[in-house]
């Protein structure tokens, strides 16, 4: 009989990402469930002292996630980074986040390292033409929120 054995990774390690130079404070973890595959989200992120670092990895499902750098003065500025299923993304603060349900009953765990505040947070346009990204799919559902963000415009997405 053959058999195989599950593994077992620690999901986050505070330890491991301080030897990395990467963020070790978490405040508060976040669930998404998208229930249908195509589900687009975000291209979200917060401004100022509200900025945040999240770890984001589908825990059921599939997505495809990805982040953009809007860090002014960055080599990368405008530049998209993604990542399919079950890898974690690291999105520092500055980058934009979304994401892609590839899957239907898609879940994702969020860690943050700052609470949310409304009245800094921003969105860039999911089709914005300055920052064309190659999806694996069109999406099939877009909130209104998502749909009606802003092309980008510094003046308002990066000094707000």
């Amino acid at each position: 009989m053959k058999t195989s054995a599950d593994s077992s990774r620690a999901f986050f390690c505070e330890r491991e990402f301080a030897e990395a130079g990467l963020e070790t404070r978490i405040v508060q973890i976040n669930n998404s469930l998208s229930s249908d595959r195509g589900i687009l989200r975000g291209r979200h992120y917060q401004l100022g002292e509200a900025a945040e670092v999240k770890l984001v990895r589908a825990v059921k499902g599939a997505l495809w996630d990805a982040i953009l750098d809007l860090r002014p003065g960055s080599a990368t500025f405008g530049q998209s980074f993604s990542a399919e299923n079950r890898r974690m993304m690291y999105v520092p603060r500055g980058f934009a986040h979304g994401f892609l349900t590839l899957e239907e009953n898609t879940e994702a765990l969020y860690l943050v390292s700052a609470f949310y505040d409304s009245a800094r947070e921003r969105g860039v346009r999911w089709n914005d033409p300055r920052f064309l990204i190659r999806r694996p799919a069109e999406p099939l559902v877009i909130s209104d929120k998502d749909a009606q963000q802003r092309d980008f415009d510094p003046a308002w997405h990066l000094e707000g």
